[in-house]
């Protein structure tokens, strides 16, 4: 089974700077399609961030240029690195995994942690 658990959120000020992580365990983890998602109240869940085993992905428009997206397949960890972040990046984020062949923006994804909260204040 896999296993997905998400750490670093937290409360800061407009204009800074959170580095989420989540840890991974389960079958062959190197081969995880692996994406950020998140979602505020009373709005949809949205993808952000989405990479490959081969380490390519992609971006939201609402985050390009402020976040990436990294894994260290030797510690089974996804990060995602959030500059200049902003009020209305306040929401829950959580990371997601699929075990399929394709890898592709707009994807479902079959495992989810139980998310960290961001909170940006002005």
């Amino acid at each position: 089974q896999v296993q997905l658990v998400e750490s670093g959120g937290g409360s800061v000020q407009a204009g800074g700077s959170l580095r989420l992580s989540c840890a991974a365990s389960g079958y062959r983890y190197s081969r995880y399609c692996m994406a950020w998602f998140r979602q505020a109240p009373g709005k949809e869940r949205e993808v952000i961030a989405q990479i490959g085993s081969y380490g390519g992905g992609g971006y939201a428009d609402s985050v390009k240029g402020r976040f990436t997206i990294s894994r260290d397949n030797a510690k089974n960890t996804l990060y995602l690195q959030m500059n200049s972040l902003k009020p209305e990046d306040t929401a829950m984020y959580y990371c997601a995994a699929d075990l399929g062949r394709d890898c592709y923006m707009g994807m479902t994804f079959a495992y989810w942690g139980q998310g960290t909260q961001v909170t940006v204040s002005s």
